[in-house]
């Protein structure tokens, strides 16, 4: 049993990434302590609001992870409180609870803590009380889960808001782009769908409207709050499986994976009304503007110049507002010249002040 707790140790640190982690440590609860059932959850804000969904997961005997054919339109996530003893064990600052349920199994509640926060939590479910042995081999495989996700945090995470940092996002774009369904190409008449009902990923840049004002009239502690309280709205926006960075100063990017355009534009649309619905203390009302273009096979600079020219379009023509490179092209108001290997784009009228 040391052997295969060792094997499973070293296996966990030999990970450099959140959703390899998270499985590892599932897998090693599944083969080292045989659960019934576990979950590796995610809380964050919204509205106000402390919810929690599930990341990975044992059931049947099988490790899994959020399907990414889920739709874009379903932001799965429940509040906290139907969770009493995950509350109780948080209230109380206990690094494990185990409570029995209604149907006579027994359930682990164990916060993972960072800095005397909780944003990630496990679930472990058992058909009879967890043993001291148990206990032990659980703790010994835990302390490393939580010394490897403080590591990953601190390289991959943005200190501000906690949302993914820059320096991350080209091995999360190519791992998207790598994972991505390819589609087939020989598909007659009959069975080709129009582009729109294809799900593809989505690359979209956005950027806080007139945060240098917020910045000059009220300080740069409640921009620090605006930035805080905009990353928890993008949280709860978008899905566990898509991604989201803080680029730096007021500007965020998302890859949203396999999605339609309809389902993108809709996301999209959600998320600026979000925060234009939502209440900044003291500052009022805050928009964003929106760019957002299809992942192709072109590298991340490209695609990202193709998301940031449909930003700088919403910017310029009235900002609070949410526009999609490839449509700006079809439409003519924006036009691509190619020369040689390099693409140069320009706006059909000139930009407003």
């Amino acid at each position: 049993m040391m052997g295969s707790l060792l094997d499973h140790l070293v296996e966990i640190t030999g990970h450099r990434d959140h959703d390899l982690l998270d499985i590892s440590v599932m897998t090693a609860l599944l083969n080292m302590i045989g659960v019934h059932r576990a979950r590796v959850m995610e809380l964050f804000q919204s509205r106000g609001d402390l919810l929690i969904r599930p990341r990975v997961w044992i059931i049947d005997g099988k490790v899994q992870t959020v399907d990414e054919e889920t739709s874009a339109s379903e932001i799965a996530g429940e509040p906290i409180v139907n969770y009493p003893g995950l509350v109780a064990c948080i209230a109380q600052r206990k690094n494990r609870l185990e409570e029995v349920r209604p149907d006579g199994q027994h359930a682990l509640w164990i916060p993972i803590w960072q800095n005397d926060k909780v944003s990630t939590c496990l679930e472990i479910v058992h058909e009879t009380s967890f043993t001291p042995q148990m206990l032990q081999v659980m703790e010994g495989i835990l302390s490393v889960y939580r010394n490897y996700q403080s590591l990953l945090d601190y390289s991959e995470r943005d200190s501000l808001t906690g949302l993914l940092n820059r320096k991350t996002f080209d091995e999360k774009f190519a791992r998207m782009v790598h994972a991505r369904p390819q589609e087939s190409s020989h598909r007659d008449d009959g069975e080709r769908r129009h582009h729109s009902e294809i799900k593809s990923q989505w690359l979209a840049v956005i950027d806080i409207d007139h945060f240098k004002r917020v910045n000059d009239v009220f300080g740069h502690l409640y921009g620090d709050e605006v930035l805080i309280l905009v990353a928890n709205v993008l949280r709860s926006s978008f899905r566990s499986q898509d991604r989201v960075f803080r680029f730096g100063g007021e500007e965020f990017v998302v890859l949203l994976r396999s999605a339609t355009l309809a389902d993108a534009q809709m996301v999209f649309e959600r998320f600026r009304e979000n925060i234009e619905q939502h209440a900044f203390p003291q500052v009022g009302q805050i928009t964003v503007s929106v760019g957002f273009a299809s992942i192709s096979q072109e590298t991340p600079v490209v695609i990202l110049g193709h998301a940031d020219q449909a930003l700088y379009y919403a910017k310029d023509h009235g900002r609070n507002q949410v526009c999609q490179y490839e449509a700006l092209l079809d439409q003519g108001h924006l036009h691509a010249d190619r020369k040689s290997d390099s693409i140069e784009f320009f706006f059909d009228e000139p930009a407003e002040n």
